[in-house]
């Protein structure tokens, strides 16, 4: 049996800020991970797919530009594209595991399972920890239907060779909206179904309205209320089977996509034999992301579930659980000003508290809020959708910002900041940005 400080399960964002910081301090490190190490930011997620945003980010400018000095048809050539992707995704596991090996950490692959409240086994090994890290991300929810088998998860849609010609996506957060928009414009016909009301439910309602303009120009068929009941394979294609409140529907596709979300990948860990409390298919963790049940282990990341399911979040709670282990329960995650971005074209973006949530919270909201695709910025690059909503209050601090349009990705990081440091609208309008950019129209949306 090997003895570590700390083992951790996985090999994200999450595990390696932890066991960097760990290891400085000169901690003895185990890693584990079943999956190619460098977790699912790097190789199946946020990196990987902004690659690919980036060749429909040219079509869908060239077009926008189309009568405006620009000539020509520009398309997606869908395996060069592909590969394009994997100059990155290809190398990453190999750099992680020489990164590894480089700060002394021991790596372990295959599948981590609890034998014991301070044991984890990985093939033929029995691991012991001072404490275990939880970072083994997320995985694909279930989906309650029959022939679910046949829908690929987001995963396999960014490793596809050929991209078929009618899909159907299964879920309208972000993976629906943002991988919609990447097939459309490689050429695909897709049809979105979602059972909620809207699609995007993380952001702001209106801005959704706005943004649904350019899912009908580039041809999505976008369908809410809708819940699928089963997918049946009919030769080379499939069925959708779907209710909606007129009745049953059938949509067919040469592929299914699993959109529907994610949940945290801890099912196969057996947590029972570590007396880790879990509740909902959810880990039962403290405010210092400390099991409630086993004072050695501690989650962070997807795994956790407590902040929102980004990678700066992982980052945010590895290092929260690095400094408590190394120091004792002293610290607790702070969400307060997180942004999110959904990579449509253009992006819609948010930080802060909703409209509905300000409303509920705080006496007096100043909301601002218009379409203005007249400004200078969206009428540059042809763009026909450029709106925001800023929520403030009588203090002048900002409560919320949502923003659809050009460099809305960008942007938002500057209300990110203004929330998370207390700063004003007299603060954030005393500033001198460069112009023209995204940034300097700021001070006309508080």
């Amino acid at each position: 049996m090997q003895t570590f400080d700390l083992i951790v399960i996985g090999t994200g964002t999450a595990a390696q800020v932890a066991a960097t910081r760990l290891r400085k301090a000169g901690r003895s490190v185990a890693v584990i991970d079943h999956r190619p190490f460098g977790g699912t930011c790097a190789l199946r997620g946020c990196d990987p797919k902004k690659m690919l945003v980036s060749g429909e980010e040219v079509v869908d400018f060239a077009k926008r530009m189309n009568g405006r000095g620009i000539n020509g048809n520009v398309r997606i050539n869908w395996k060069e594209l592909i590969a394009f992707k994997r100059s990155f995704t290809d190398p990453v596991p190999q750099k992680r595991e020489r990164g590894f090996e480089e700060q002394g950490v021991t790596a372990f692959h295959g599948v981590a399972r609890f034998v014991g409240p301070d044991r984890v086994a990985v093939g033929q090994h029995v691991l012991k920890g001072g404490h275990i890290l939880i970072a083994s991300g997320a995985r694909p929810s279930t989906l309650g239907f029959a022939g679910t088998e046949h829908a690929i998860s987001s995963d396999a849609f960014m490793e596809l060779e050929e991209l078929p010609q009618r899909i159907v996506m299964v879920g309208g957060g972000y993976i629906a909206a943002e991988f919609s928009h990447i097939a459309a414009r490689a050429g695909a016909k897709v049809s979105v179904l979602q059972r909620g009301e809207r699609i995007l439910p993380q952001f702001d309602p209106q801005l959704v309205g706005w943004l649904m303009n350019r899912f009908r120009e580039i041809g999505v068929d976008l369908r809410t209320r809708i819940t699928v009941t089963a997918i049946e394979r009919t030769g080379p294609e499939y069925r959708v089977h779907a209710q909606t409140p007129e009745g049953e529907v059938v949509v067919t596709a040469d592929l299914v996509v699993h959109s529907a979300g994610r949940v945290p990948d801890i099912g196969e860990l057996n947590l029972s034999a570590a007396n880790v409390a879990v509740r909902e298919n959810r880990l039962v963790l403290n405010e210092y992301l400390q099991s409630v049940s086993n004072p050695i282990v501690y989650a962070a990341g997807d795994a956790a579930a407590k902040g929102p399911p980004l990678t700066p979040v992982s980052s945010h709670d590895a290092k929260t659980v690095a400094a408590n282990i190394l120091e004792g329960n002293k610290h607790r995650p702070d969400y307060s000003g997180v942004p999110s971005v959904a990579f449509t074209l253009p992006p819609i973006a948010s930080v802060g508290l909703s409209e509905k949530v300000a409303r509920s919270r705080v006496p007096n909201v100043h909301v601002k809020s218009a379409l203005v695709p007249e400004w200078y910025t969206a009428r540059r690059v042809g763009e026909t959708v450029f709106a925001y909503k800023t929520l403030i209050d009588d203090s002048r601090k900002i409560l919320g910002a949502h923003l659809v349009g050009p460099h809305a990705d960008e942007v938002i990081n500057l209300f990110a900041l203004a929330i998370r440091q207390g700063l004003t609208t007299t603060d954030l309008k005393s500033a001198i940005f460069a112009y023209p950019t995204g940034a300097s129209d700021i001070g006309y949306m508080l």
